[in-house]
């Protein structure tokens, strides 16, 4: 029988991939300054029918650092939280926060107002840099006096498609800034050089995490590299590849799967602002992309688009997908529509993306008890065991949470000691996950311990939809569930009883609900009960 230690999956990896890699650069943004001292001129964006070359990026980076350091007094160690979708300007406002040493806080452009007002408060942020219609959606009552530097789509695009920038239009908000205005005002110029070590902090990422409501995960730069270079390694990433940003860069998935790795390899980033099947299809045949990491949502929209069924996407031979459960079905009729196999892949926002991948090249089996697909066998330097309710270590074989280790784990939750110590001890992950191990390395997840409902890939923590319901008038109780769902993995489902002499159908609570929350968190689903039952 094999054990944990011993690494059975190593014998499955097909290439030469080491089980411990070595950081290639001590921090984030040395990935881009050796990438930019190779090809100055090589294209590091293709944003529609604009590309920027890694010099552009770079000019254009600086003069945001030097504006941002004399106007706002951002210095190291500063947080600037940064909510805006798959644009140019997303790149320049990561790097420009790096070359001052501050600490980038990406938010979820889908936030309102309390979400956004929770995440600048918990993180003390400084400033914010966002698009122009979370502004006037949410933004200025959640900035609290600070000051805010807006953007917007339109931006380095000179030809926008219609379906999707249909509503768009520049609107200049009283006491806002604009960015590449701000930017221009100090091009040329750089400011002084920082030095960044791997402990220092490039990003706080918040997250519900598997104990509760939302956390800042401390990614260290450090952790931003490993993680990209096992993006590199595993995938066998090149300068010839291209990828196709299809996951939202706030997420972790496109921190790390999509900027990172492109930093690092280096290699073009195709951005489509925000995803819209039909035109990330036209974008993938256009610059020829080979490398995407998206939820299998995502793909499900490709094949179930005729426009984006029509397109050329037989580049795009590196195809992964995580963040949510994958129906065996559905990678089969991926790879019968464009021919290409979706390679399973298993992370969470605390181990900086990756822990798990099904090797390039291999197919993951499918477990024949519970019908999972496998995802996959821990990644370089990860070591992942099966525990039981005592936290003991189970044979192989046996169902228990999975816990994980190695270089991606993130020390810890911003200013949360007690959490950092009950989901983190001795720096293992207890994941909330439930699944087994074969003894030739390929895991599975069979359950998740938590409540935690996954729509979509992302996160919804059940007792943040309870409390919104329960701000409306009408209502005495919520309960909560994720119900399963073809297209989005999981949907929210809620369960309400009304307070006595009040009204409300489950359209006005829905409503309700959908303008004080994030698009993926409000309930789908609503039975409006007498009583709740409470083992709901």
């Amino acid at each position: 029988m094999s054990s944990y230690d011993e690494r059975p999956w190593l014998a499955l990896y097909d290439r030469d991939i080491q089980a411990d890699l070595e950081l290639p650069y001590p921090n984030a943004l040395a990935m881009f300054d050796a990438a930019l001292e190779q090809r100055p001129h090589a294209p590091m964006v293709h944003y529609f029918d604009t590309t920027l070359s890694m010099a552009e990026v770079d000019r254009m980076s600086a003069a945001l650092a030097v504006a941002l350091a004399e106007q706002y007094g951002v210095e190291r160690g500063d947080r600037v939280l940064v909510q805006l979708q798959n644009i140019p300007a997303f790149l320049l406002a990561q790097l420009a926060i790096w070359r001052l040493g501050a600490v980038m806080v990406p938010a979820n452009p889908m936030y309102k107002q309390r979400e956004l007002a929770g995440l600048l408060d918990d993180s003390d942020a400084k400033l914010i840099i966002q698009m122009e219609s979370n502004y006037s959606a949410g933004g200025q009552a959640a900035a609290g006096g600070r000051p805010v530097i807006t953007t917007s789509e339109l931006d380095f695009v000179q030809d926008p498609p219609q379906r999707l920038f249909a509503d768009s239009a520049r609107t200049r908000y009283p006491g806002t800034t604009d960015l590449l205005e701000l930017l221009q005002g100090s091009d040329g110029e750089r400011p002084p050089p920082v030095t960044l070590v791997p402990d220092d902090v490039a990003y706080l990422v918040y997250t519900s995490g598997t104990t509760g409501p939302q956390k800042g995960a401390l990614y260290t730069h450090g952790y931003v590299v490993f993680n990209s270079e096992v993006y590199r390694k595993w995938i066998d990433l090149t300068p010839e590849d291209v990828c196709l940003a299809m996951a939202p860069l706030f997420h972790v998935t496109g921190l790390i799967a999509h900027v990172g790795v492109s930093l690092l390899v280096p290699m073009p980033l195709v951005l489509g602002y925000r995803f819209e099947p039909e035109v990330i299809a036209e974008l993938a045949e256009r610059y020829r992309a080979t490398w995407a990491m998206a939820s299998i949502t995502a793909f499900i929209s490709l094949m179930n688009t005729p426009a984006a069924t029509e397109r050329d996407l037989s580049a795009m031979t590196k195809i992964y997908s995580g963040g949510a459960p994958i129906a065996p079905t559905t990678i089969e009729q991926f790879e019968r529509t464009f021919g290409h196999y979706i390679h399973n892949l298993y992370g969470l926002t605390e181990t900086t993306s990756p822990s798990h991948g099904v090797p390039l090249g291999r197919r993951a089996p499918v477990d024949p008890t519970s019908g999972a697909l496998s995802v996959g066998v821990p990644v370089c330097g990860y070591t992942v065991r099966i525990v039981g309710e005592d936290r003991v270590e189970l044979p192989v074989g046996e169902v228990g949470e999975l816990v994980t280790q190695g270089p991606g784990v993130v020390p810890g939750y911003w200013k949360k000691p007690d959490e950092t110590a009950k989901a983190l001890p001795n720096g293992q992950l207890h994941t909330g996950d439930v699944g087994f191990m074969e003894p030739d390395g390929w895991f599975y997840i069979v359950d998740r311990k938590k409540d935690m409902i996954i729509a979509s890939g992302f996160k919804v923590w059940p007792r943040e939809v309870e409390d919104v319901l329960l701000q409306h008038p009408a209502v005495r109780e919520a309960g909560v569930v994720g119900a399963p769902d073809a297209y989005r993995g999981e949907t929210v489902k809620a369960f309400v009883s009304l307070k006595p002499g009040t009204s409300a159908s489950v359209e006005e609570l829905i409503a309700f609900c959908k303008e004080r929350m994030a698009a993926y968190k409000y309930p789908r689903i609503m039975e409006i009960l007498e009583e709740i039952p409470k083992t709901i």
